[in-house]
């Protein structure tokens, strides 16, 4: 998709304000690429300050320019697969971010930093932030390296996963699809369920950046404690990009052919 900026934002007309869950994800499931709503904590719009002025009160106009949603990770064993000295309140998740494009490539990293410091403010409990960026999107986490997050990698997960797809130029089928329809992962298991020659990726795992907010003394002992040490930001998009299989299965009736 390419975009067009058509404006310099300045970054002292951001503002940053808690908004109603509702506008948030009217906002979200409308304009977010995924138009999917999430899990959320803490719903902050983000405000820009306009050249009008209300006639009446004599005050600036500030124009909804995007949102930001930060909830707490699903489920409970998250703020421990980063370090043992968390717990489940301290973590937070930026589950979604939107920025209409009229307000310019750099407005997201500025948008993140000021979140920082609502959050510091507001949410002083919070310790760290974690995020996720999809290679399948053929998103790096960009943002996240703009704003200086640590990157985690994205190989955290014991087991990999499949997405299939029954024809060559058909639709992928995600892995808890899958599982869904046809019972199992185990590649015979699945030859048998099919019952025709078909296609599987694997699924790359989301990278995975934190962001700590804390101060000097919990940085130092999180750092020590990371189950998963940082790593060098990643660069190349390509490089994630799954290799296709094309499995072979000798042509049988299946009652799930498409």
């Amino acid at each position: 998709m390419v975009l067009y900026y058509t404006m310099k934002i300045n970054p002292n007309k951001i503002t940053i304000k808690e908004i109603s869950k509702r506008v948030a994800k009217d906002m979200i499931v409308k304009n977010h690429y995924s138009h999917k709503w999430t899990s959320c904590r803490y719903a902050l719009g983000v405000y820009y300050e306009t050249d009008n002025q209300h006639s009446f009160f004599d005050e600036v106009e500030q124009k909804l320019a995007g949102v930001a949603i930060y909830g707490y990770p699903v489920g409970r064993s998250a703020p421990k697969s980063i370090s043992p000295e968390l717990k489940e309140e301290e973590v937070l998740e930026l589950t979604r971010l939107f920025i209409f494009d009229d307000y310019g490539k750099n407005t997201e990293s500025v948008v993140l930093s000021k979140t920082f410091n609502w959050l510091k403010q507001y949410a002083k409990d919070i310790k760290v932030l974690v995020s996720y960026s999809d290679p399948e999107q053929g998103h790096l986490g960009i943002i996240y390296q703009a704003t200086n997050w640590i990157y985690q990698g994205n190989s955290i997960r014991l087991m990999p996963n499949y997405a299939i797809r029954l024809t060559e130029d058909g639709d992928w089928m995600h892995s808890r699809n899958v599982t869904t329809k046809f019972g199992s992962h185990n590649l015979e298991k699945l030859k048998k369920a099919v019952g025709h020659t078909f296609w599987r990726k694997e699924e790359p795992e989301k990278h995975r950046y934190l962001y700590l907010l804390c101060g000097k003394k919990d940085k130092k002992k999180i750092m020590n404690t990371l189950i998963h040490k940082p790593k060098s930001y990643p660069k190349d998009a390509y490089q994630f990009y799954p290799e296709i299989q094309k499995i072979e299965v000798e042509e049988k009736e299946s009652k799930f052919y498409e």
